[in-house]
């Protein structure tokens, strides 16, 4: 097996960004169904949210030869998308990875699969969804890999220059001209949340507010 090397992704314009920022995974649900990274892919850090340009990265097994190469080519604003390629026993992230990714000034990184030193993790303040954590790391054995390729994550479809928005409920993938139309309607549904929350502890039922209720009873 060899490397793949590309191009870095020209990064999400930060205008969106900001705005995905404000948006949370769980709203944007409602409405979206593509994109979604498997649930049990969650960050190790309680409370983060994130919003950046996808980097990807393709590793295979034990070998982390080429994580340890790309960190250098990482960018402020961008989140490194490492799809292990199905393995879930060997963390390819620890301690000293992370630190290189901190100083990197790279937002975070999403992992198929678990990382280690959760502690130092911690210390850094590196964002890291991820399968939980494992005792078992990975090497240097040069096996190979690709970097900027289009991957797959926790089941959603990566590519390179997508808009990643990570947060307390999971992490959603969107290609960047299909993503504003979705965050603004997240962004509007959030806005009128708490007027409908006040409406529903006020006595308002549920199912009359949603039209649920006609619909049951429609077919009574």
């Amino acid at each position: 097996m060899s490397y793949i090397i590309k191009d870095m992704p020209r990064q999400v314009d930060p205008a969106l960004v900001e705005k995905a920022g404000r948006a949370e995974t769980a709203t944007i649900g409602h409405r979206r169904h593509m994109g979604f990274v498997d649930k049990a892919i969650q960050c190790v850090l309680p409370g983060r949210r994130i919003a950046g340009t996808a980097v990807t990265l393709a590793l295979p097994g034990q070998d982390s030869t080429l994580l340890h190469h790309i960190i250098a080519s990482l960018r402020p604003g961008d989140v490194l998308v490492i799809d292990r390629l199905g393995d879930h026993k060997h963390a390819c992230l620890g301690g000293g990875v992370a630190a290189a990714i901190k100083a990197s000034g790279c937002l975070a990184v999403i992992i198929d699969g678990p990382c280690t030193d959760l502690p130092e993790i911690e210390d850094l303040d590196l964002p890291v969804w991820c399968r939980g954590v494992a005792p078992i790391t990975t090497r240097l054995y040069d096996i190979g890999g690709s970097f900027n390729v289009p991957v797959c994550c926790g089941g959603a479809v990566v590519n390179p220059g997508d808009l990643i928005l990570a947060d307390f409920s999971g992490a959603l993938v969107m290609p960047t001209p299909e993503a504003e139309a979705d965050i603004d309607w997240a962004l509007g549904k959030q806005e009128a949340e708490p007027e409908g929350h006040k409406r529903l502890l006020a006595g308002e039922k549920l199912g009359e507010r949603t039209g649920a209720s006609a619909m049951v009873r429609a077919k009574l």
